[in-house]
């Protein structure tokens, strides 16, 4: 399915709950007391008529598809929730290919990304917001996310897999995937900053102000 097709498809689902769509397509939400956290993101995957799918290459063939989750501030202003895990951090792969050849470009190159209001810890209701067109076109958004994944390489060649931490990255941060069950594994995630600056949220704190033509030397 072309991009443009599917973005009509997903908005049609604007304002209306997902949590009722899991269950009609008989898609696991909570099993012996543990949450299926991608629950959402199989729901748009099913409602496209595609199977579930968590191979490193985009799961529409030239485009990635990506849900998040909003959440109210206390002053009722739609925030993102978390990060959003982009894809598996293998270091073997990333020691042996530059960026334009990496998974990471590859799912971040050109995506659809779909935002959910998250209600409670329960996943009693998941209410689509937006779905936003991405890509990783702009010159300033991607030469940080190059340099984050320079930064991963180059610890991963002095110091080893072990050093790599959330604290790494701008955009980009590689980060242990499961954390607080024993995992090891590490994924590379798109920080809040970025998710908003995607769905149009909030500008990337770190993107140059545009200077009218006028005004420019």
């Amino acid at each position: 399915m072309e991009r443009a097709e599917a973005l009509l498809h997903i908005r049609e689902l604007t304002g209306k709950d997902l949590r009722p769509l899991a269950d009609y397509y008989g898609l696991t939400v909570w099993k012996d007391g543990k949450k299926n956290k991608g629950w959402t993101g199989h729901v748009i995957e099913r409602y496209l008529g595609l199977p579930l799918n968590s191979s490193p290459a985009p799961n529409f063939g030239s485009w990635e598809l990506k849900v998040v989750p909003l959440k109210y501030d206390r002053n009722r202003v739609l925030k993102v929730k978390e990060t959003m895990a982009i894809t598996m951090l293998d270091p073997v792969e990333v020691l042996a290919k530059d960026f334009e050849d990496s998974h990471l470009f590859t799912k971040l190159r050109k995506q659809i990304v779909v935002s959910h209001i998250f209600e409670d810890v329960n996943e009693t209701s998941a209410i689509l917001h937006t779905a936003a067109e991405f890509d990783l076109d702009n010159p300033h958004v991607y030469a940080q996310v190059k340099a984050d994944y320079e930064t991963v390489r180059a610890a991963l060649q002095t110091s080893g897999f072990s050093s790599l931490t959330g604290k790494m990255g701008i955009l980009v941060q590689p980060r242990t995937k499961g954390a607080g069950h024993g995992s090891i594994s590490r994924a590379f995630y798109a920080r809040t900053t970025f998710v908003a600056h995607i769905l149009n949220i909030a500008a990337w704190p770190g993107m140059p102000v545009a200077v009218p033509e006028e005004y420019s030397a």
